[in-house]
C-alpha cells in the first residue's frame, strides 16, 4: 500500500470517527427547534475544520517516512490546499453557529456575534485564531506570496501554530465533544497530541540531534563563476547521515541562523563531506557568496524523494535547467557508479549559465554517458523544431520512452519538459521531478 493511500485512508477513517462521535453526542437531536439545524451544521463544520487543521500539521511535520515517499513539494502543495479548506470550514463554523444561536435566541445576527465573541467563554480565543488563519491564508495566496520576502512570509506563517493552540483551547473549554463525552475528549487529545508530537520530533528534535551529532562546518569555498559558489561542508560521522544524491537540506549558516534556505546536494554524499552549489538569486544566496571556511552550519534534512529509488528502468535520462543542475549532477554521479545506461541534457540560456558543465562532462566521459549541452533562447527553433520540444528531445535521445526521466530546473522549464515527455508518450510513472523549495 502506497504512502498516499495510507494518508487518505487515515483521513477518511478520522473523518468517520469524528462524525460518529458527533452523532453519539446527540449532535442531530432536536433539529425541529428553531436554529438547531444551523447550530448542528456549525458544530460539524467546526469538527471537520479541526480535523483538516490536524492534517495540515501532519503534512508539514516533515515526517521522514512520509516525506521520502511523497516528496516535500507534494506534501507542501497539499498543505497549502488543505489550508484553504481549513479556512472555509472555520468560516462556515462561525456563520452557522452565529445564525443558529441568533435563531434560538430570537436576536439579530450582529448582536449575537458580539455576544458570542465578547461574552462567551473562550470564544475570543477562537476569534483571534480565525483572524490569524485568515492572515496566513491571505499571505499564502500566489499573488501575495510573490510580493513578499521569504523571511517575512515565514514569520507570518509561524502564527498558524498559535492559531492551532488557541483553537484547541476553545474546543476544550466549550466544545460538546470535550465537555460532554469522555471518549471524544480522549480522541481529540490523542489526535492533537500525535500531530503536534510529530511536528516537534521531526522539525525540532531530530534536526537538533543530528546537528549535535555531526557538528557541521564550512571547509572550503570554490568560486564557479561571478555569481555561483560551491561550498564544501564537513563534520563528524557523516556516513551515518541518511542523505542521498538528489535530496536537499534546509541550511542555516553562522550568525544568520534564523534564515533557512533549501539547497540540494550538488555531489553524491561520500560519508566525509556534503556539497552544495549556490547561485546569487536573493539576499541570502548573495551573502553566501562571501562565506568563509570555519563557519558553523545547521542543516535540517535530508528532504526529497528525487532519488534513484524512484527509478523503474535500467536506462536513465537526466534533464537539468540552470542551477537545477545541482541535484542532476549528484544523481549522475550515483548512476555512474552503477554503470547504468545514462543520457544527460543540460539546458542553459548562455554558455556562462552552464554552471558545472565541466563536471558533467568529466563524469559523462568516465561512465560513458551521453551529454548534450543545449544553449540558446527558449523561443529558438532548430532543425527538429522548438528547442526542447518533442522533435528536438527525441532527436537527442531516441529511446526516451524506454527510460526513467529525471527533470530539475526552473518551474517554467520543468513544466514545459514534462509536457514534452507527455507528447512523446513517456509513461507518467517514468517521469520524476521535484521542486527543491518549500511551498510552506
Amino acid at each position: 500500500m502506497k504512502a498516499v493511500h495510507w494518508l487518505f485512508a487515515l483521513l477518511a477513517l478520522n473523518a468517520a470517527w469524528a462524525t460518529d462521535l458527533f452523532v453519539l453526542g446527540h449532535g442531530f437531536e432536536n433539529l425541529g427547534a428553531h436554529g438547531a439545524l444551523l447550530t448542528a451544521l456549525g458544530r460539524l463544520t467546526g469538527l471537520y475544520g479541526a480535523l483538516a487543521l490536524v492534517l495540515q500539521l501532519v503534512l508539514i511535520s516533515r515526517l521522514p517516512w512520509l516525506e521520502t515517499r511523497l516528496g516535500m513539494d507534494r506534501l507542501t502543495a497539499w498543505h497549502r490546499w488543505s489550508g484553504f479548506w481549513v479556512l472555509w470550514l472555520v468560516i462556515a463554523h462561525v456563520v452557522f453557529i452565529t445564525l443558529g444561536y441568533a435563531g434560538q435566541d430570537g436576536s439579530g445576527v450582529v448582536s449575537e456575534l458580539g455576544t458570542l465573541v465578547f461574552d462567551t467563554e473562550d470564544v475570543l480565543k477562537a476569534t483571534v485564531a480565525t483572524l490569524l488563519l485568515i492572515a496566513v491564508a491571505v499571505t499564502s495566496a500566489r499573488r501575495a506570496r510573490r510580493r513578499m520576502r521569504y523571511e517575512s512570509w515565514h514569520f507570518v506563517h509561524l502564527y498558524a501554530y498559535l492559531a492551532v493552540v488557541l483553537g484547541f483551547l476553545h474546543q476544550v473549554s466549550i466544545g460538546q465533544d470535550f465537555t460532554q463525552a469522555p471518549i471524544g475528549r480522549f480522541y481529540w487529545w490523542t489526535l492533537y497530541g500525535v500531530a503536534l508530537g510529530l511536528v516537534f520530533v521531526s522539525r525540532a528534535g531530530l534536526p537538533l540531534w543530528r546537528n549535535f551529532r555531526h557538528r557541521l562546518r564550512v571547509e572550503s569555498v570554490v568560486r564557479e563563476s561571478d555569481d555561483v559558489v560551491t561550498i564544501w561542508i564537513g563534520g563528524r560521522d557523516l556516513d551515518r547521515l541518511p542523505a542521498r544524491a538528489g535530496q536537499f537540506f534546509l541550511w542555516r549558516f553562522g550568525n544568520r541562523w534564523w534564515e533557512a534556505h533549501p539547497y540540494s546536494l550538488s555531489a553524491m554524499p561520500d560519508g566525509n563531506h556534503l556539497r552544495i552549489t549556490v547561485k546569487a538569486l536573493g539576499d541570502g544566496s548573495a551573502w553566501l557568496q562571501r562565506i568563509r571556511p570555519g563557519t558553523r552550519v545547521l542543516a535540517e534534512g535530508p528532504y526529497g524523494a528525487f532519488t534513484a529509488d524512484r527509478r523503474t528502468r535500467k536506462r536513465v535520462l537526466l534533464i537539468a535547467g540552470g542551477v537545477g543542475v545541482t541535484p542532476i549532477r549528484a544523481l549522475l554521479e550515483e548512476f555512474a557508479y552503477a554503470r547504468d545506461d545514462i543520457a544527460v541534457i543540460y539546458r542553459a540560456s548562455t554558455p556562462r549559465d552552464a554552471v558545472l558543465a565541466h563536471e558533467l562532462d568529466s563524469l559523462a566521459r568516465w561512465c560513458g554517458a551521453r551529454l548534450h549541452v543545449v544553449v540558446g533562447r527558449s523561443t529558438a527553433v532548430g532543425r527538429y523544431g522548438p528547442m526542447m520540444g518533442p522533435g528536438h528531445l527525441a532527436a537527442m535521445v531516441r529511446d526516451v520512452r524506454r527510460r526513467d526521466v529525471y527533470v530539475c530546473g526552473p518551474p517554467g522549464m520543468t513544466e514545459a519538459v514534462l509536457q514534452t515527455l507527455h507528447e512523446l508518450r513517456v509513461p507518467e510513472s517514468q517521469c520524476h521531478s521535484e521542486r527543491f523549495a518549500f511551498a510552506a
